[in-house]
């Protein structure tokens, strides 16, 4: 081997040592404890124990404990996962396209297929809703000019997103805050709800779903509201996951909630939610909310 012959070969070798780090890939996460979260109900910690006969599931299937990260708004549960602070979530659809935004690493996997539910439609999807009180002045929406209204939260798709960007068009108005002397932020969809009942403020926009959790946990009554605006359909509250979880560990997170109608606990976690089944979802089936946004 030459001098000449020999110096480039050591210097291809250094280059190639020196790339050799960033040709790696990157290593798969496999936590001992999976962290697990969802955007703040009602009431989270009932929530909670709807969610325990499917969580039981998941620390079987998948061999780990599970803890649970308690939320206080929905952006603290984005933060959460984009802190690697939570492993798995249930989000709304807005915060789930919030984060994703903000972290590709966030994938949807599923969400569940409801039931047929008062004013909530069978199927993978909810719709926004404008509410009054029954008997109250608030009969239409061109009576609501000037009044108070409730939204849930900045970052919630119903209760925040689809009232400002959708309904003003929809229903011809201007934005909100034009149309209505005074709009207030409630914390929950059951908040707004009872807010109406009250006659704390005159009007609300809730999730048809959560708005029936509502009436069904007896907090309030359906015949006592006025139904005055329905959006178009919205696609139901994504599960999601960080995709840096190792590939096996991702599957059986996803499996074991795309089977829970298969067995007796996952069929309690079903009924809790007033579901039928979990279905399998994209990233694509959340362009909807995009759209709103835009």
């Amino acid at each position: 081997m030459t001098p000449r012959f020999l110096r480039r070969f050591l210097l291809a070798a250094a280059a190639l040592a020196v790339a050799a780090p960033s040709l790696a890939q990157p290593k798969c996460e496999d936590p001992r404890v999976l962290k697990f979260s969802l955007v703040p109900t009602q009431d989270s910690v009932r929530e909670l124990t709807y969610y325990k006969p499917i969580l039981d599931m998941l620390q079987k299937n998948t061999g780990k404990r599970i803890e649970f990260y308690m939320p206080t708004s929905y952006s603290s549960v984005v933060e959460a996962l984009l802190g690697k602070w939570v492993d798995v979530a249930v989000l709304g659809p807005e915060s789930y396209v919030i984060a994703k935004s903000k972290e590709p690493t966030v994938e949807v996997f599923a969400t569940y297929s409801r039931l047929k539910n008062g004013i909530q439609d069978a199927g993978p999807g909810y719709k926004a809703a404008l509410i009054t009180k029954k008997g109250s002045k608030f009969s239409d929406v061109a009576s609501l000019k000037g009044g108070v209204l409730a939204l849930v939260d900045p970052a919630s798709t119903s209760g925040g997103l689809v009232p400002e960007k959708v309904f003003p068009k929809s229903a011809n108005t201007p934005p909100l805050k034009t149309y209505f002397s005074r709009v207030v932020y409630s914390g929950g969809h059951d908040l707004s709800a009872i807010a109406v009942s009250e006659g704390k403020v005159d009007a609300a926009f809730v999730a048809t779903h959560r708005f029936m959790e509502t009436v069904n946990a007896g907090k309030v009554k359906l015949e006592d509201f006025n139904i005055l605006w329905q959006s178009p359909l919205i696609p139901q509250d994504p599960f999601v996951f960080r995709n840096t979880l190792c590939d096996d560990l991702k599957k059986k997170i996803a499996d074991t909630f795309l089977s829970v109608d298969q067995t007796e606990d996952g069929k309690k976690y079903l009924a809790n939610v007033k579901s039928e089944k979990v279905v399998r979802m994209t990233d694509k089936d959340y362009d909807i909310v995009r759209d709103a946004q835009k």
